[in-house]
């Protein structure tokens, strides 16, 4: 058996079927060189002649210079009652130049007999004729057995036929499909070891679905009972609730299953990929994403930082830097010294775990915490405070007061923010006026501060987030304000509480400004 994998993305394919994701036709071109830079072996583009954006990407990908990757176009079998050479979806594969063509065909005898409305003999044969017309084109054909495992478990000796007729005409490939994702793991590994043994693992492939949340699963054990190559896609887009998972999928094949691939030696820049995907398909990472997510290796109990200080691999299944990922310890009221060591490590500031101001930071932090302060997302507020007990913290201006109003003029609403400070022994005192409160102060703000501090110019206000603490108490109710803000090199988050959201922000605000300047 061979440990060496195959990895096939149909990202652009498959993935875009998920709800809400959409790339552009340069979006696509970019992530076909992204991917074949990675080092994945098949690039699936989508369906040639079925949209305009298909049209345009394969034309442009036919300029494209992939160092390792093969692009595929993806298709079906020919229609029942012509000829392959007829028919008109499988020219336009050809027609798309691509050296890879994947076809779906149908293994399911109900979906023969109710949806093709053919006979179980000539399904076989459109799978048949059809992969061979392509071969003899000169392609490389990738047969996907679609419903296999439901085809399997209600007719097996012609699930298996169809195999043999994709075989029979030239399939490089044949990937067995989980089209309905329903299927367990027993299941999956069962039925994938029958097609191994008949047709030998080399030939064969797996494509799975996350309904019922097994996608990396049965996909993992289709490769432990034999197949050497696997589809998916990055971050597991796809239609209803995704595709298996490749960014979850190459790591345990990798770093577990004693398994390899062509993208092994690139697999520290998985965490970097999958930013990257979710980044042109203008989605928030999922911060829980085994391996890659923001909080795949982060550490909050103080038992668990405190373990992970000294045996790192006590409480991390592997080394985050293998993914390109980094642990990150977490302060809250569940913590204690360690953790509060290991975050201080984390952030740069330096200081013994003895040193007498650690004491009063760590109640200060559970008083905070418990007041509704949050510093999961804040760094830049911790450090703040931190700096403050270690008296490390510089002073760059003194607020003396802040004042917003609120006003419709007709049918428009605007704020104007009023911002007085002490800057370098100065009074400063400005106005601004913005749609929104929070906006007028941040403008405000930056008035102020502008000919003391003009790097401030480059910082943007990056996300702004509320969050009501005790909604029981009505309109009275503490408010906690989460700001991310960034330049051209960095991004941090800061921290606000009151029960004035006005007040909050304005908190969160300030820091994020007092951080930026901190940074020098």
């Amino acid at each position: 058996m061979s440990n060496v994998v195959k990895i096939y993305d149909t990202t652009l394919r498959d993935g875009t079927q998920g709800e809400g994701i959409s790339f552009s036709v340069a979006d696509k071109l970019r992530i076909a060189e992204r991917l074949d830079a990675f080092g994945v072996d098949y690039i699936e583009g989508g369906f040639p002649g079925s949209n305009p954006r298909d049209i345009a990407f394969f034309a442009e990908a036919r300029t494209l210079r992939l160092k390792h990757a093969r692009l595929a176009a993806f298709g079906a079998t020919r229609r029942a009652g012509v000829t392959a050479a007829e028919d008109a979806q499988l020219r336009q594969l050809l027609d798309s130049e691509m050296p890879v063509l994947t076809i779906v065909g149908k293994t399911w005898l109900m979906h023969v007999e109710e949806v093709l409305r053919t006979t179980a003999e000539e399904n076989l044969a459109m799978i048949e004729d059809s992969v061979r017309h392509l071969v003899q084109a000169g392609r490389e054909v990738i047969y996907d057995a679609e419903h296999f495992f439901d085809g399997y478990r209600d007719n097996p000796d012609y699930a298996l036929r169809t195999l043999e007729a994709a075989l029979k005409g030239g399939a490089a490939n044949l990937t067995l499909c989980e089209t309905n994702g329903g299927k367990l793991v027993s299941e999956v590994h069962e039925i994938v070891a029958a097609a191994v043994a008949r047709f030998g693992g080399d030939k064969i492939g797996v494509h799975c679905h996350n309904d019922s949340g097994l996608g990396v699963a049965v996909s993992l054990a289709g490769i432990a009972a034999g197949a050497t190559l696997v589809q998916g896609t990055i971050n597991g887009y796809g239609e209803r609730v995704g595709n298996a998972n490749l960014t979850t999928i190459l790591p345990n094949l990798l770093l577990k299953m004693d398994r390899t691939a062509h993208c092994a030696p690139n697999l520290a820049e998985l965490r970097d990929l999958s930013l990257f995907f979710d980044e042109l398909a203008n989605l928030r990472p999922d911060p829980k994403a085994p391996y890659v997510g923001h909080s795949a290796f982060a550490h909050k109990g103080g038992l668990h930082a405190n373990a992970a200080q000294k045996v790192a691999r006590s409480y991390e299944h592997i080394d985050p830097a293998l993914v390109g990922n980094r642990t990150r310890v977490l302060v809250s009221d569940m913590a204690g010294r360690s953790s509060f060591a290991l975050k201080a490590k984390e952030l740069g500031l330096v200081f013994e775990e003895k040193n007498p101001g650690v004491k009063d930071l760590i109640e200060e932090l559970k008083s905070r915490e418990f007041r509704g302060y949050e510093y999961e997302a804040a760094d830049a507020s911790f450090k703040l405070l931190a700096a403050q007990f270690l008296q490390e913290r510089k002073t760059f201006f003194e607020v003396i007061g802040y004042r917003v109003i609120i006003e419709r003029h007709d049918e428009e609403l605007w704020a104007e923010a009023t911002v007085k400070l002490r800057v370098n022994g100065e009074i400063v005192h400005t106005v601004a006026e913005e749609t929104g409160p929070i906006g007028a102060l941040d403008k405000a703000l930056r008035r102020a501060l502008d000919t003391a501090y003009p790097q401030l110019r480059n910082m943007i206000l990056r996300d702004y987030k509320v969050r009501i603490l005790d909604s029981n108490q009505g309109a009275g109710s503490r408010t906690r304000v989460l700001i991310e803000s960034g330049d051209e090199n960095d991004i941090w988050g800061t921290v606000g509480v009151s029960d004035n959201v006005v007040d909050a922000s304005w908190e969160a605000l300030r820091e994020a400004v007092e951080y930026k300047l901190a940074q020098g």
